[in-house]
């Protein structure tokens, strides 16, 4: 189950936003910060924020891959690990 994002207004991060940002890093959470009772941005740390763009791209291509098989568009698995042992300098069994 997901964890609930703290919750913090603008003001809060404008008094003690050398604070936020440690709670930030500590806790690798996200932080919501919001203005006039709304949500208006989503606090990360760069680790965090770096960790989830690398998890998005390995979707985006696994979803591609998903795409190609079902058009009947690929390639077979002792063709890539032919080409595989090719790119390494390794003669196939």
């Amino acid at each position: 189950m997901a964890r609930i994002p703290d919750i913090v207004p603008v003001s809060e991060l404008r008094q003690g936003a050398a604070e936020l940002l440690k709670r930030v890093r500590k806790t690798r959470g996200p932080v919501v910060v919001t203005q006039r009772g709304r949500a208006a941005a989503v606090l990360l740390s760069v680790d965090e924020y770096e960790r989830r763009e690398r998890e998005i791209e390995i979707l985006k291509l696994l979803a591609q891959g998903e795409k190609q098989i079902a058009a009947g568009i690929g390639h077979s698995l002792d063709d890539v690990l032919a080409e595989a042992d090719e790119l390494l300098g390794q003669d196939s069994p």
